[in-house]
């Protein structure tokens, strides 16, 4: 096979094909039809003299081959990317960058909307792409696809770069008219009421890490499935609720919550900025993280 002979659209079309295993759900990755996309896979057996992808019941399955070909290929699409991205200036008042991000509700809420609002006439043609973090989002940013993830230090990919945002601090919440609650929280206040706890993507949260690790057995009466959902299980209720005081705050003012000092020495919480080892040079994604720098100093 002769390189000035292949076309390297294809190698994109193997890697979503390889993280999707099914046509169907990569022709919607590209935005493509699903004949186009049982073509390049037709095209891409014939380039490799191998099946890529053999069917097994209603799934298909890599091939060894494939297996073997898979992380070379995600590792050289990445880099392709952050070429092609790569200019001798970023002007933002005239880029029509798109920059994907996952970043949970919590930061979208206390840090991304604000840099949304701030940016309005400096980038006005600048589009973003938020996705709430998950298993997948370390394999997205490793080739390629996400430009940034924005997650708590324990959670970052270790070969990758990363940028403290800022630190965050948990507090309680509890409902006004909760009675049980004085003007301190006690240990043993805290330990006896019923709690509401985050459980996002199946993963267990920075606080809930912590107590966990801490042994400290919370009674968690509902586990909520964001951290914006979570606040509004409290009001009415005697539940108390543990949460970023960036986002207690911003919840106080439009919900009857009161913030009071948990009563156990919670560690702070370092929340990164993370992006692919080939872009930390990248002009425009410099740009994105000294405003988002700039953004959480002013907050």
């Amino acid at each position: 096979m002769r390189l000035d002979n292949f076309d390297l659209n294809l190698l994109v079309a193997f890697d979503v094909l390889m993280q999707e295993q099914n046509v169907t759900r990569a022709a919607n990755r590209l935005n493509v039809t699903q004949s186009a996309m049982s073509a390049s896979l037709k095209r891409l057996r014939e380039s490799f003299q191998d099946d890529i992808l053999t069917q097994h019941g209603k799934r298909m399955i890599p091939t060894p081959f494939a297996l073997t070909l898979q992380p070379d290929i995600a590792e050289k699409i990445s880099e392709l990317r952050a070429l092609i991205a790569r200019q001798g200036r970023f002007d933002p008042a005239s880029s029509e960058r798109h920059f994907r991000i996952a970043a949970s509700d919590y930061i979208t809420t206390v840090l991304l909307v604000p840099l949304l609002n701030s940016l309005a006439r400096e980038a006005p043609s600048i589009r973003f792409t938020f996705e709430l973090p998950g298993p997948a989002s370390q394999l997205s940013l490793g080739n390629g696809e996400l430009d940034m993830m924005l997650t708590p230090e324990i959670f970052i990919v270790p070969n990758h770069p990363s940028e403290l945002v800022f630190e965050e601090r948990h507090v309680t919440v509890a409902w006004t008219g909760n009675r049980a609650v004085g003007e301190t929280l006690t240990p043993e206040t805290f330990v006896s009421s019923g709690h509401v706890g985050v459980n996002v993507s199946r993963r267990f949260t920075f606080a809930e890490e912590w107590f966990n690790q801490q042994g400290i057995e919370r009674r968690i009466e509902v586990n909520a499935a964001s951290f914006i959902q979570s606040p509004f299980l409290v009001p009415e209720t005697m539940r108390l609720c543990v949460m970023h005081e960036r986002l207690a705050r911003y919840m106080a003012e439009r919900l009857p919550l009161r913030i009071l000092e948990t009563p156990f020495p919670i560690p702070p919480m370092r929340e990164m900025m993370q992006f692919h080892a080939t872009r930390k040079e990248d002009p425009g994604l410099l740009w994105l993280r000294g405003k988002l720098s700039e953004m959480a100093g002013r907050r």
